[in-house]
């Protein structure tokens, strides 16, 4: 550790990698609702899929007109990447999480409107019943 790192209280040492974490866990969660894989999502913001692979786990940072070019493809304001960052919340996605994303993905891969308006009665009636 550096002297700077020992003797400035005002800011936790893993604060940036934990924010970096957030971010990246945004952006996963947004490309998977979207149904993109990582090597789509790679091409359309012009990098490599490890560099993109690296932005999501929070191991690479990004640069301001990079997260506004994943804002543009994604399609959410840039605040989005920063929601919840308050709470403290954990980046890695919980099993029920993970399969709320998939849900999402999937059906908005579903092309017919009256199976997906099918789906979502079906959820809605398994959801009332207790």
């Amino acid at each position: 550790m550096t002297a700077e790192q020992t003797t400035s209280p005002a800011r936790p040492v893993n604060r940036a990698n934990d924010t970096d974490r957030h971010v990246g866990a945004r952006i996963r969660e947004r490309r998977i609702m979207l149904g993109l894989s990582q090597q789509q999502m790679a091409d359309l913001i012009g990098v490599t899929y490890q560099q993109a692979h690296k932005y999501e786990r929070g191991i690479n940072r990004i640069s301001a007109g990079r997260l506004y070019e994943i804002a543009q493809v994604l399609g959410v304001p840039v605040s989005y990447f920063f929601e919840g960052l308050d709470n403290q919340r954990s980046t890695d996605l919980t099993a029920r999480q993970r399969m709320c994303l998939e849900l999402a993905r999937n059906f908005s891969s579903i092309t017919n409107e009256k199976h997906q308006e099918a789906l979502s009665q079906m959820a809605r009636a398994l959801a009332a019943e207790d």
